[in-house]
């Protein structure tokens, strides 16, 4: 049996390359995922999915990672994204949803149930940095794949914008901390506010700043979160035809992962 020839994609390329070359080995639809929120102490964990058409169709003008688009910029990426793409979907996963279960188990879980809720199927995965199992189709974790390939860039600017808006909400609902700023993220700011006011139900306790001023550090990270602290019923969000967006529950925990060491802003020194 003769073996096909090697498929070579240079970094250069652009950020459509890797998609293009998917696709002439015969693996049309191909999705992306990421997320939004994971160094955040504050606020839900979002994960999202997108398949863009082939050809100058799924190509969308200042594509690019969400974190590197400004505000502006990245509601317009997003509403061509919306527009233009076969399917997408969006996960949220509450705060103390990320406090239960631990925030690696919760990040792959939210972007295997976008994957899984894409209206098309398909043929060939791309995430940003981590591996998802339990998928039925082959794919491939690339490192920092928001910057590299346009579905997942596609996927970082749905998850970045649906969290940013929420945290928006947020800060009307629990005023004196900056969501609307900082979004949930461990600036000097939203610092202050935490040791004035200590923490809100939208703060992950197993995160080691929040456990700090609410005297719980001592405890176990999924035992941080005060009985009685639930976070606020999650918001519905709807989609357009081919969009789903909903809230990642019930699936079945899985061995503990370090939580609480990243609460740098997103595009910071990790």
């Amino acid at each position: 049996m003769l073996t096909p020839p090697r498929t070579v994609v240079r970094r250069d390329g652009g950020l459509y390359a890797l998609e293009r070359a998917l696709q002439r080995r015969g693996f049309r639809h191909v999705a992306g995922a990421d997320e939004a929120g994971r160094g955040a102490c504050a606020g839900p964990l979002v994960a999202a999915a997108a398949v863009l058409p082939e050809g100058r169709r799924g190509e969308i003008e200042g594509l690019a990672d969400s974190k590197l688009l400004t505000p502006a910029s990245r509601e317009r990426v997003y509403a061509e994204v919306v527009a233009r793409a076969l399917a997408y979907a969006v996960v949220v996963i509450p705060a103390e949803e990320v406090d239960a279960r631990g925030l690696h188990v919760c990040n792959l879980a939210a972007m295997r149930r976008a994957l899984a809720s894409l209206t098309t199927r398909p043929e060939y995965v791309l995430t940003d940095g981590f591996g998802v199992d339990g998928l039925d189709v082959p794919g491939l974790a690339v490192w920092k794949g928001d910057r590299v390939a346009a579905c997942v860039a596609a996927a970082s600017v749905l998850a970045k914008v649906t969290r940013d808006r929420i945290m928006v909400e947020l800060d009307s609902h629990h005023p004196g901390y900056g969501f609307a700023e900082h979004k949930g993220y461990a600036t000097a700011e939203h610092t202050e506010a935490l040791r004035e006011r200590g923490p809100c139900v939208e703060h992950r306790f197993s995160y080691v700043n929040v456990a700090a001023v609410s005297g719980r550090e001592s405890a176990p990270p999924r035992a941080r979160r005060p009985l009685g602290v639930a976070a606020a019923e999650p918001m519905e969000r709807s989609g357009p035809a081919g969009g789903t967006v909903g809230v990642a529950l019930g699936e079945q925990p899985r061995p503990p992962a370090p939580v609480g060491e990243d609460v740098v802003m997103e595009g910071g020194v990790r």
